[in-house]
């Protein structure tokens, strides 16, 4: 994987770039694992935006993933390398030895043709194969990370994310997070072993306002730039600084203010990320 640069043919074209897409094998999704996805536009059931920014953008078919890799025991064999829109790693479909076809996140080394496996018990350690923690050897780098055992993967699924296995205590095993978070997460809790492919996608540049629209993004305002009425920003003679620390429209401080409110789980962070 690599990015490639494009031709300064226009200004904008001078400052973008984007993926070759190298790993890719197809350009059409599995259809019996796919189903229309139906826009928001950022709006809730009264109709109202909830999520600013948000609204047209391409036309989309979502992949039904498999996180709770629940198929033990079952070998399966590497189809594909795909693209998926409605995320930014890469996914791979694995055909197994009953027929049956699903879709997994790819992780970095995945080749067509490679054996993954999930199981409940001790496997060998490769990427795309899923285990429980209590069966992960300290060090290991993992991916698409269980919660609560048998709910299927939560956490680290993103493009070029991964997580790293520190230690086990007792029926919980510390996991160190892309945040630098360290977490504890109960034994049972299953982990696919690798990093999630695509880790060149940070390295993009948009280039042009246009490509944000294609991925429905709407235009960012400043809240210098509002009124008083519209933003605790807006305002003021010439162009104000905003005159306070940095806040959201409703307020709410937006550099380094904690918005965790989760007391239940506490218990389970042992160190918060570092800034």
């Amino acid at each position: 994987m690599g990015i490639k640069v494009y031709k300064p043919t226009t200004s904008s074209m001078r400052h973008t770039t984007g993926l070759t897409y190298e790993e890719l094998t197809v350009r059409e999704p599995y259809k019996p694992l796919t189903r229309p996805l139906k826009k928001t536009g950022g709006r809730n059931s009264l109709g109202r935006i909830s999520m600013r920014h948000r609204g047209g953008g391409h036309k989309r078919l979502y992949r039904i993933i498999d996180f709770k890799r629940n198929k033990f025991e079952i070998p399966g064999e590497v189809e594909t390398i795909e693209y998926d829109p409605n995320r930014s790693a890469f996914i791979s479909l694995i055909k197994y030895k009953d027929g049956e076809r699903r879709y997994i996140i790819a992780p970095m080394n995945l080749t067509i043709s490679q054996t993954v496996i999930s199981s409940n018990k001790q496997i060998d350690i490769l990427p795309g194969n899923s285990m429980p923690l209590k069966f992960i050897p300290l060090g290991s780098i993992i991916h698409n990370i269980e919660l609560r055992n048998g709910k299927g993967g939560q956490i680290v699924r993103s493009a070029g994310s991964s997580a790293q296995v520190l230690a086990k205590e007792g029926n919980y095993a510390q996991i160190r997070m892309p945040s630098s978070e360290i977490r504890r997460i109960h034994l049972d809790c299953s982990a696919t072993i690798g990093q999630v492919s695509n880790g060149d996608h940070k390295n993009v540049s948009i280039g042009k306002a246009g490509r944000n629209r294609w991925k429905g993004k709407r235009p960012h305002v400043r809240g210098t730039a509002m009124n008083p009425i519209d933003h605790p920003h807006g305002g003021g003679e010439g162009k104000a600084k905003g005159g306070r620390h940095p806040v959201s429209p409703n307020g709410i401080p937006t550099k380094g203010y904690k918005t965790r409110r989760n007391k239940r789980t506490q218990q389970f962070v042992v160190r918060r990320r570092s800034k």
